[in-house]
């Protein structure tokens, strides 16, 4: 093929590339009712994230403040960059065995990467994503959360 066949068979693809992506954007233009942009901050009081939006962790709690976390660890071992951080403990249970509880559930924001791997991994699915997005603070000991509640405890079905 010549230089300017080649030239002219380049010149071609770019501008069918360039009037397909024209296509899509003259869409949304054109057409009345389809808002794709938020006016945020204006919008923050009804501002709502779509369901599959991956911010912070959270670990649900009921209204019994029990969750299902077990303490096993597995969210712990598979964050590539360890801002999960699990401390139990070892209580008798009435029969005498030993069984692990969860003291802590530390959660440092500040180094999550938001992979989603913790909540990907967890057997007893006890974590999950949140809504909250607005994470702006003076002092970056904020950004550390402790997920289980005070006083909270593992649900009994959860125990499996």
């Amino acid at each position: 093929m010549s230089s300017i066949s080649k030239y002219f068979s380049d010149l071609f693809k770019g501008i069918s590339s360039l009037w397909a992506g024209m296509r899509v954007t003259g869409k949304y233009f054109f057409s009345p009712g389809q808002i794709v942009t938020e006016q945020y901050p204006e919008n923050r009081a009804t501002l709502k994230m779509e369901p599959r939006f991956k911010g912070e962790i959270i670990m649900p709690h009921d209204e019994n403040n029990q969750h299902a976390c077990t303490g096993c660890g597995i969210c712990e071992m598979n964050c590539p960059n360890g801002s999960i951080e699990i401390i139990t403990d070892r209580v008798a249970n009435p029969e005498g065995k030993l069984e692990r509880v969860i003291d802590k559930h530390i959660y440092h924001l500040s180094m999550c990467t938001f992979c989603g791997l913790c909540v990907k991994t967890c057997p007893s699915n006890a974590l999950a994503y949140g809504q909250k997005f607005e994470h702006a603070v003076f002092d970056r000991h904020k950004l550390t959360k402790v997920l289980n509640q005070p006083g909270s405890s593992l649900k009994k079905e959860a125990k499996k």
